[in-house]
């Protein structure tokens, strides 16, 4: 196993659980003694993982280093490594040429890793042909088969998703025969550039997915009508569909997958792409000018003003918290003079105390609807604020209760 972050620590608990002996490799000398250690490389909470982890490591099938070397008789290699936004992929291609240099020859080499659609047959297979001197089909077999899963579940995602299994016939059947031994969904045979095609298009898709739904809260707002009530009368209509609106779209994938996908795209053609993009990401911006707007209703300038951010991982439920929308409303605060307090009931590094977080604030603003903030009235939130401001991204509070509380009232997609 090539890379011990979330994917690849998953990967190599469940192969190890399953029975298999795995040795994970990172060159990350803190995650790869974590692992060895029998601990998670990463701080979310992971319940069901950490516990499978400990009995992988007791077992003895689950060791790790951070020494290509190391791998030399494996059988069965995994990348995990990651691909950032560019698709330049430098630590998959800095991967691939050390893993060519000791490759076992018939060992069958899968890529979990998310690339952009062409890079199996373009970057993998030349770059590990060219450091082995091996023919991948005669000496090595090699396959693409791109996680699904998501953080607060890892390993559940991992064995009960489906999974698409994409190489020559004979590495798929391999493939299938290995994953069978961890994955209950299906599994579907198919060739690398599908396989590549079918990951990227499933995050992008809900990606402008999320951009529609985000473009109808502005113009909703803008119009002087409730998304809410939009998105109701629209979903009678049995085959359309409108997913939520909010503050933006964070985490490791939605961001980045969309530009994969993009680069397989013809750049001479319109693409929905980079707009969606833009939307999505300057929603973080809009929450912070509904945060001004409020603030100056109440006769409070922003410009030295106490705010308390509700939220800051990527998805109620989450302690997954990079990159995330929560992240760039706190920075955007910042640069212009407030004083920011953040509070997340998930992420330990925010956990804290939520009344103290609240205690003399001028402004709450709700950005991730984890259920401790849902469960909260308005009248909850008005009574320890400094100056009564209510802004909500995600569409939790009712508009005219908040206000019957007193509160100075503004969110995402409620119109006036």
């Amino acid at each position: 196993m090539l890379g011990l972050g979330h994917v690849g620590t998953t990967v190599a608990v469940a192969f190890a659980c399953a029975g298999l002996r795995v040795h994970g490799v990172d060159h990350d000398a803190s995650r790869a003694l974590a692992v060895a250690a029998g601990r998670l490389p990463f701080d979310d909470e992971e319940p069901e993982l950490t516990r499978a982890l400990a009995d992988a490591h007791a077992s003895g099938r689950l060791t790790a280093s951070t020494s290509l070397d190391d791998v030399r008789d494996a059988g069965v290699v995994l990348v995990c490594v990651e691909t950032p936004t560019a698709p330049a992929f430098e630590a998959l291609r800095a991967c691939c040429t050390q893993l060519g240099a000791v490759l076992r020859r018939g060992a069958l080499v899968i890529v979990e890793a998310t690339v952009a659609p062409g890079t199996m047959g373009a970057v993998v297979r030349p770059l590990i042909e060219a450091a082995s001197g091996y023919t991948e089909g005669v000496d090595f077999l090699l396959g693409h088969c791109a996680e699904r899963v998501m953080p607060g579940r890892l390993l559940a995602n991992l064995r009960r998703m489906p999974r698409v299994c994409g190489g020559s016939p004979a590495a798929t059947r391999r493939m299938v025969a290995l994953y069978r031994a961890v994955v209950e969904g299906e599994l579907d045979e198919t060739d690398w550039v599908t396989a590549e095609l079918t990951k990227t298009a499933e995050n992008t898709h809900r990606d402008v997915a999320i951009a529609f739904a985000n473009q109808l809260a502005l113009a909703c707002e803008r119009a002087g009508a409730d998304f809410l009530a939009v998105r109701a009368l629209v979903e009678k209509i049995g085959d359309r569909r409108v997913l939520e609106a909010g503050a933006g779209v964070g985490g490791q994938c939605m961001p980045k997958d969309p530009w994969l996908f993009h680069a397989a795209c013809d750049p001479s053609t319109p693409s929905l792409v980079p707009a969606a993009r833009a939307i999505n990401e300057a929603m973080p911006d809009h929450v912070v000018a509904l945060v001004e707007e409020a603030l100056g209703e109440a006769k409070v300038a922003l410009d030295g003003a106490r705010v308390a951010l509700l939220g800051m991982s990527y998805k109620p439920g989450s302690a997954e918290a990079r990159r995330t929308p929560s992240l760039v409303v706190r920075d955007r605060l910042l640069s212009r003079g407030v004083e920011v307090r953040a509070h997340d009931p998930c992420v330990a590094a925010f956990r804290g105390d939520l009344a103290t977080v609240l205690e003399g604030a001028d402004a709450a603003v709700l950005l991730v609807a984890h259920d401790a903030y849902v469960r909260l009235s308005p009248a909850d939130l008005a009574r320890p604020l400094r100056s009564k401001v209510l802004v909500d991204a995600r569409l939790v509070f009712d508009p005219a209760g908040a206000r019957a509380a007193g509160l100075v009232f503004r969110g995402v997609g409620r119109g006036r």
